[in-house]
Formats: C-alpha cells, structure tokens, sequence
C-alpha cells in the first residue's frame, strides 16, 4: 500500500480573505486570554486597527500585545465608548452585567465572538486544519505547525500555547493552510455553541474525547453532540483524522460523517510500532500506515500520549500533501510547547518541572512522561493545583488518588479564597493516598514541605492550568537557599 495523499494537495486560496475585506478598527473584549491574545496579533498582522480591555492587563500578554501597537485599557469602563471602533469583539469571559457589555447592547452597537470573526475575516478561503479533543490540542496542534513549516508550506496558526520551534503563538502568512486548535468550550455569552464550530476546517483532527467543562456541559454526551456538530461542517473534500481507540469518537462519527476518515492508534489505520524487534517505543519507534512502514521518529518527546499526538499530526499533514515519510523526518526537531514537560530549573539535583496538565487523566499521562524520562529508580514530587473549572467543581476529585498513584510523593493546592476558591475538600480527596499526600491552602507552606522534602536526584513536577502564585520560582529560591544536600543512601 502507498503513502496516504492529500484530497487536494494543490489547493490554493483562490481570493485571499484580506484583499475581501476592509480594515476596521476592532476592540477586544476580554484581550488578555491565551485565545483572545492570539486573535488580537493576527488581527494586527492583517493590517486592522486593534485595541483590547481586560480585567487583568498583565505580563506576558500585555507586553506581547503592546509590542505589537495594540493599546490595552484596564477593567471594562463605559468610557471605552469613546473609542468608537467598527467593531467589538467578544471574549468568553465576558458576562451579562459587565458594563461595557450591558453598554454595547442598550446602545445597539455592532459586537461579534472572536471565534465567529476569526472565521470570517482569518480562516475564510484557507485550508484550515483543526485540532480537537480533550487533551493534546496545543501539543498536536504545534507538532502540526512545525511539520508543515518544514515542508515549506509556512503555515499560519493560533496554538493555545507557545510552540518552542517557533517561539509565538499565532502567525498570519500568504499560505493556504491554517492550523487552528479547536476548542469545545463555548463561544460567547450569546453563543453557546464550541467554538471550533466557527472554523470550518478541511482537514478535521479528533484527538480524545472525555468528560471535561463541567461548567458548561451536564454529561459527556452533550460534548458528543458539539463534536458531531464539528463533524458536519468539514466537507466532502475533507478528512477527518480520528483516535481509533476512543468510544465516544466512534459514536460522534457514527451520528453521521461525510468525509474521508484516517484512524490512529489501531490496527489497519495509523500505529506506532517499535522501530526495530526487541525494542521499545520510549523514543525511537516506527510510523506504519494500513501495515506499511514510512519512517521512524527519533525525539526526545517522551510518553504513549504523545507518541498518538504524532500519529494524528503526521496523517493531518499528509492530507495537503505532505509525504508521510518526510514529516515522519520532521518530527526529529519537533521541540515541544512551552509549560509542556518544561524544565524550570535545577538546584543541589534537584530538578523543577513546569507541566499544564490539570485534568486527571492529563495527569496520569503526564507522570508517566516523566517516568519514562527519568527510568525507575528516581522520585517524582508531584505538585498539583487542580484550578481548572471543572476541578474546582469537584467533578473529578475522585479521580485524582489514581491519577497520581505513581508520584513518590504528592503536595495538593487548593485555593480557601479568591476567584480560584474551591468547593471542596481537597485533602479528603487525596486521603486514599495516604501519608504520601498532603494538602495545602497557602503556597508558602507547600514551598516549605516540598523543599523540606526534596533530595538530590529527585524530579518536582508542577502541574497547573495557571500561573500557580509563581510556585516554582519559589521551589528553586527556596532549594538554592537551603544547605547543600547529599543524595539518597
């Protein structure tokens, strides 16, 4: 059988969105959020005026921003009228109350979501290739990027993270491809629909599918339906890049699917295999499509998750015609994302991991990354604020204890005040650990417990969907200001 081809690998823009369009003055609503952020620039790169507001203007973004002319404006005054812009453009954190927003509508000025403008005035006439799932959307999504950067397609893109093979994380070119991640969150305050139902991708890639965003879905079955929503907008021509392995995938297809699909993960489809008899997959393994070889990735990217994040960004880029065997290549200088498995420092060997992973199961996945990194005999401290929506809801504090099963130890926070305040107990979930677990609710305490812990040759990986106090700043002043330690008996 012969490498996979793109549908359509000489696809062009036949008329360019930006020469369609005229520039406008558009004023972001809620600029500071990592999407938000990244509409902002490519809005910027397309020539439109841009300004922004947000409760919090603050370093990177703001920095990011104002290095890009966009003027930043703290809070949501009404005094922003002034502005008088074409357009305003609104972030999901805005809410009903806020009073620029209440302003904008008793007013009946013209506001659009950001994912609904970036589809019309950014994507529209582009192959847009769209990275869904509940996990692994930044990491496929820059792997994505960077292997159709190498085959000298010069993608632009709008990651949710910053790539480090190009150290941004969104870019507007003159190419014809546009790699997007696509989340399932919703769009507006007066769009409840995922946002990646804006984007209207040829090439559609469905990563995993679990239960996440308590805050907005009752059930998993409700975030079937917004993928299947995804599902009906890619169009015949298209290609839809599925993980064979995931249940809930294979009822969002069955639901209905009108494209070409490409499985990974099982057998006849996309698979990772080791690359030679008697060995492992850890780094070195070979890519088959439907039994037949077509490369073998060396990198330094270590875990299961992410050896299927590669499978699923080498069949994407395959469909616009990128050979299978070159972006099997590219892989080899693929350099990660930042806070992905991020080294922050290392002090008296004592070395401090910067991780976002805040879901159990990303958790789980995580810790076994590192293990494979740094084999079986050294500790993991795992440092764990669990602050997403759907964590401090509770949803799935029982999951964690088995998430974290394979740390050496486990230093939980959980915030007693403030907007990150939990409403739960979070040491009665860690409790099935044991006295390996403890629970904290100030950060200067767990500084103090895991640096009275930490020992040379131990690994601390902080896990966090935010910037966590600044913890592991801390951990590294703390561990260099402490006597100087010697390794375990």
């Amino acid at each position: 059988m012969s490498s996979p081809t793109a549908p359509f690998s000489d696809f062009r823009i036949s008329s360019p969105a930006r020469a369609r369009q005229r520039f406008m003055h558009i004023h972001i609503l809620g600029i500071c959020g990592t999407f938000m952020g990244g509409l902002a620039v490519l809005a910027r790169e397309a020539g439109h005026k841009v300004t922004g507001c947000d409760a919090g203007v603050y370093p990177p973004m703001s920095t990011q921003l104002e290095a890009q002319g966009i003027e930043l404006i703290e809070g949501y005054g009404v005094e922003q009228l002034s502005l008088e812009p074409d357009l305003y453009v609104i972030g999901n954190v805005v809410t009903r109350g806020n009073p620029l927003m209440e302003a904008i509508l008793d007013r009946g000025l013209p506001y659009v979501s950001g994912p609904q403008w970036l589809g019309e005035h950014v994507l529209a006439g582009k192959w847009v290739l769209a990275v869904a799932g509940t996990h692994g959307k930044t990491t496929t999504s820059s792997m994505l990027a960077w292997l159709l950067e190498d085959a000298g397609l010069n993608p632009g893109f709008l990651i949710g993270g910053v790539p480090l093979n190009f150290g941004i994380s969104a870019r507007l070119t003159d190419s014809s491809f546009f790699v997007i991640e696509a989340d399932e969150y919703d769009t507006a305050l007066f769009d409840k629909r995922s946002k990646f139902v804006h984007y209207r991708p040829r090439t559609a890639v469905l990563n995993n599918l679990e239960f996440d965003h308590a805050d907005i879905f009752p059930d998993l079955a409700a975030i079937e339906t917004q993928f299947h929503h995804l599902v009906r907008t890619v169009p015949g021509v298209g290609r839809i890049v599925t993980n064979g392995r995931e249940a809930a995938l294979e009822r969002v297809l069955m639901r209905g699917c009108w494209s070409g699909v490409e499985r990974f993960g099982v057998e006849g489809g996309w698979q990772a295999l080791p690359a030679e008899e008697g060995a492992t997959v850890d780094e070195k393994f070979a890519v088959y499509w439907e039994g037949e070889r077509q490369g073998i990735v060396d990198w330094q990217v270590q875990g299961e998750h992410n050896r299927m994040n590669a499978l699923a960004a080498i069949a994407a880029a395959c469909s616009v015609g990128v050979p299978a065997a070159q972006a099997v290549k590219s892989l080899a200088a693929f350099r990660n994302v930042k806070r992905r498995m991020e080294v922050k420092g290392s002090v008296d060997g004592v070395t401090v991991y910067d991780d976002f992973a805040h879901h159990p199961t990303a958790i789980d996945t995580t810790i076994a990354g590192l293990r494979t990194r740094i084999g079986g005999n050294s500790r993991i401290l795992a440092v764990l604020e669990p602050r997403s929506n759907t964590m401090k809801l509770g949803t799935m504090k029982a999951q964690l204890p088995g998430s974290l099963k394979d740390a050496g130890l486990v230093f939980g926070y959980g915030a007693r005040e403030g907007h990150d305040k939990f409403g739960w107990d979070l040491a009665e979930a860690l409790a099935p650990l044991g006295k390996k677990a403890q629970a904290f609710n100030e950060i200067d305490p767990l500084v103090k417990a895991v640096t009275a812990a930490a020992r040379p040759g131990d690994h601390v990986l902080v896990m966090s969907n935010g910037g966590f106090g600044g913890v592991h700043q801390k951990l590294l002043d703390a561990l260099s200001a402490r006597p100087t330690m010697k390794g375990p008996a």
